[in-house]
């Protein structure tokens, strides 16, 4: 089963792009996390698309949606996005799936809009991170930045640079990754299609700051899990570094009708550490 590509505009006039599994049904969205594109759920996608009318967005600055000449990167704009592409696909209702950042874009675009939410599923991400997550983030970050060029004469150097970064990762999850997420310059070497400057202004933040941030943000996604209505699954990777078990616990007795899946075998990439598990756990939620 192959996707169909298609292109809408976003907020800003931004370009965004997407994948459509599927046309019939009720629309299941699929959001990724920083760094990724909608081909991370190739695995999951297919499973969903007898039953769903399935689609998978690039998030601006990610896959082959436009890159933001402003940087208008902040959670509220990729929200704005999601407002202005659902009418233009003629969705009124769904169900969101997200990923890490995604996540918490599906989450807060879930508790702002509850008659437009049927469903949510929050993978591996909450209002609270863990410090070995975000840590680690972010020194991805610096020294992507710091090595300048960060260009690629071989699709398979960028493959075995994600192997490092996922050292839980499927090996087949991790060659699609490789494919989808660069694009070939005109000098013939190869780079990431993520915008550079997506996390740069936060990971060069100081430490007060960042942490400001994400105390005022996380504050915010407490609340949202509060005000969800929507039938919820929090997935947490068995061992992420990103999401800690206490507080995925602490988001499932928070909203309302929330349940938690543990993935084994998996860290903070779920759907690329064990995409079988992964797979059935989304299905035994949606489909149940």
């Amino acid at each position: 089963m192959e996707p169909v590509s298609r292109e809408l505009t976003g907020a800003d006039g931004n370009l965004l792009h997407l994948l459509e599994w599927s046309r019939e049904g009720v629309p299941l969205l699929l959001l990724h996390g920083y760094g990724n594109e909608a081909h991370i759920w190739d695995e999951t996608s297919p499973l969903l698309a007898p039953h769903y009318r399935v689609l998978a967005l690039d998030l601006r600055g990610h896959g082959d949606s436009a890159h933001d000449p402003e940087r208008r990167y902040p959670l509220d704009h990729h929200l704005r996005d999601l407002e202005a592409a659902l009418p233009a696909l003629g969705i009124e209702r769904l169900v969101l799936v997200g990923h890490s950042f995604g996540g918490r874009v599906a989450l807060l675009f879930a508790a702002r809009h509850p008659a437009r939410c049927a469903g949510l599923v929050v993978v591996d991400t909450g209002p609270e991170h863990d410090p070995r997550g975000t840590g680690r983030i972010k020194s991805e970050v610096m020294a992507r930045a710091e090595r300048g060029d960060g260009s690629f004469a071989r699709v398979e150097e960028y493959e075995r640079v994600l192997a490092r970064n996922y050292p839980a990762g499927d090996a087949r999850a991790l060659r699609r990754m490789a494919a989808h997420e660069l694009r070939r310059r005109a000098d013939g070497r190869f780079e990431r299609k993520l915008d550079p400057l997506f996390l740069a202004d936060e990971a060069r933040g100081s430490a007060d700051a960042q942490q400001g941030f994400e105390s005022e943000l996380g504050q915010q996604l407490w609340r949202a899990c509060e005000q969800l209505r929507c039938p919820t699954l929090v997935v947490r990777g068995a061992a992420s570094d990103v999401l800690s078990a206490e507080v995925a616990d602490k988001m499932t007795e928070t909203i309302s009708d929330g349940r938690l899946a543990v993935i084994p075998q998996a860290a903070h990439s779920v759907m690329t550490d064990n995409p079988k598990a992964f797979g059935e756990a989304v299905c035994d939620f949606v489909l149940g």
